[in-house]
């Protein structure tokens, strides 16, 4: 029997290291769901929504090297687009099918027909049509060699036509090369760089997700340097630990002060392995140097003095050698004394709230911290849930957290998890949902019902668009639409064949947790949270606290008085970090 193009489209992706496919059928994709079908190597999972396909397969590629989504025609690429945006901004190697109309129809504003060479440009590394079969042979070949190589996105646009077409001959290999090349600044940029750490007394470590397989090395150079050690949201879970003795925490908006103030005192900050978002969190009044493996991020978000390109591990490893020790403890010693006390004030929000009525997000957190297993995989959404995220869980054994933390789109925790779930089935996968998050992509709860993906599925339930309403009372609107009228999630997930529990009072959220996580296949933990529960960052403007009482007192021209004695009663805690 001879070979179509969906054929050794599959035998492909088996022989690159794919083991499922994230898609809906229909169309021009039919030929690849046959192909897969009769191949029987790959998984195919029945997503409700491609968009939950895409987060799914960037989760995969996160933990796993690489993963697969497809589309189907116009819609289905259009869907595929803002998960692919998040993996290709997270430098997940993701491939992407997007399968269209017959070639016969292309450019006659066809039924359906979208261009994926335009329509995905800016959400990948490498977008090709392909309009014959050699075409599509090749194209495959070279989009997973992009997507494994510069570590993003790779689509292959293919009408539904050629990938039922006969194979033919071309010169592209047929496999792909995992390449892992040390990569590490020149002997003349090392010796420099050893020379700034060696001349200047404070040196603060930032670390973000690029230290992930170097973090014996970042703490060799803590220890060496006796220097505070920082971290990235994205970078926390490799280092917050109690038995860290140079851990500081986060900076940034979801930041805390004493991370805040070590950069901001330091003679040296040396940023490894973060392109760190959030510049007016940087200080300016240091120097600053930058390690990264891809050149084109040093200085782009900061006042850089020093760049170099590298992976982390390789460059410790040959730094180390060149650095001399730093006996004098006196600036990481006020640097802990500070973070502890910031600890020691997240830890007083949670004390004896199993006793209190109304159920603090900060004491869910807490309690999730706790019982979570020490190689449990965690998810977040942006919002609110993230904030408790950052504050309250620590790294374990093997723990693992992850988020939309480069693109910012709600919705990708529940999606996340479905990845992380069918990727590793004996570890705990813990999704953090908002309410408004898990609402935008309620349908593939179903998929995890169907496949029976065994993640724990917590949502925030404050019904409120949390992090909105906090940008606008500190920009001096008076918040309106960010009030959320929900489903009951409990009934829904039974409806759903997915067991769950619920928490209305703070005595009945450790049970509740305690119960879903012991729980084998899929749960869902509906809490309710105080919807007034808003955290501040590190450091605020004078126009921020003049835009809050702004707000305030425009609620208070609008006949809500009450509401304003209840909010300003529960965010003063937060202005006392300050």
């Amino acid at each position: 029997m001879s070979k179509n193009v969906a054929d050794h489209l599959v035998e492909t992706l088996v022989a690159a290291g794919v083991k499922r496919i994230y898609a809906i059928t229909g169309d021009s994709l039919n030929p690849v769901n046959d192909a897969v079908r009769r191949d029987g190597r790959l998984q195919w999972i029945h997503v409700r929504h491609e968009e939950a396909g895409a987060y799914a397969a960037s989760m995969e590629a996160e933990l796993n090297g690489i993963g697969c989504c497809m589309g189907s025609s116009g819609p289905g690429h259009v869907h595929l687009v803002n998960g692919l945006y998040d993996a290709n901004r997270a430098e997940n190697p993701v491939i992407a099918i997007a399968s269209t109309v017959h070639t016969d129809k292309l450019g006659l504003d066809n039924f359906q027909e979208t261009r994926p060479e335009a329509l995905f440009q800016d959400c990948s590394k490498y977008v090709f049509m392909a309009n014959t079969p050699e075409q599509a042979q090749n194209g495959l070949q070279t989009a997973i060699q992009h997507a494994i190589s510069q570590k993003g996105v790779a689509v292959l646009g293919l009408p539904g036509d050629i990938a039922s077409a006969e194979i033919e001959p071309v010169h592209s290999a047929n496999k792909n090369f995992y390449t892992q090349p040390r990569v590490m600044p020149s002997k003349e940029d090392l010796d420099e760089l050893a020379k700034l750490i060696n001349t200047n007394e404070k040196v603060v470590l930032f670390c973000g997700h690029g230290c992930r397989h170097a973090v014996e090395e970042v703490m060799q150079l803590a220890k060496k340097l006796n220097s505070p050690l920082g971290y990235s949201f994205r970078g926390k879970i490799f280092f917050e630990r109690a038995d860290n003795p140079y851990a500081v925490g986060l900076n940034g908006l979801l930041g805390n002060k004493s991370g805040f103030e070590a950069m901001h005192q330091a003679d040296v900050l040396l940023m490894l392995g973060t392109d760190f978002p959030y510049s007016e969190f940087l200080p300016e009044k240091c120097n600053i140097i930058q390690i990264d493996t891809k050149p084109e991020k040093l200085g782009r978000r900061a006042k850089v003095d020093y760049g170099y390109c590298g992976d982390i591990k390789s460059t410790l490893q040959e730094l180390l050698p060149l650095i001399e020790e730093k006996n004098d403890t006196e600036f990481l010693d006020k640097m802990r004394a500070l973070h502890q006390e910031v600890e020691d004030t997240y830890e007083s929000y949670v004390e004896d709230k199993s006793k209190e009525k109304n159920i603090h997000p900060e004491y869910v957190a807490h309690v999730v911290d706790r019982l979570a297993d020490d190689d449990a995989i965690f998810t977040v959404d942006t919002g609110m849930s993230a904030v408790w995220a950052a504050r309250y869980l620590k790294a374990g054994k093997n723990r693992y957290l992850t988020g939309s933390f480069n693109h910012g789109s709600m919705a990708n925790a529940m999606p996340m998890a479905m990845g992380a779930g069918l990727s590793y089935p004996d570890r705990q996968v813990i999704a953090f949902c908002g309410d408004g998050g898990i609402s935008m992509l309620l349908g593939d709860l179903m998929t995890i019902s169907q496949y029976q993906i065994p993640a724990k599925i917590i949502i925030f339930n404050n019904r409120t668009l949390g992090m909105v309403k906090l940008e606008m009372r500190v920009g001096g609107y008076m918040d309106w639409q960010t009030d959320m009228v929900n489903p009951d999630f409990v009934k829904l997930a039974e409806s759903m064949g997915i067991a769950a529990w619920e928490a209305k009072e703070s005595k009945d959220v450790e049970l509740a947790l305690s119960n879903g996580f012991k729980h084998k296949g899929p749960a869902i933990i509906n809490i309710f949270t105080d919807p007034d529960a808003l955290a501040m960052p590190p450091t605020i403007t004078f126009d921020q606290v003049k835009g809050f009482a702004k707000s305030m007192s425009r609620l208070m021209m609008n006949g809500k008085f009450a509401e304003i004695v209840d909010t300003t009663k529960k965010d003063i805690k937060y202005l006392r970090e300050l």
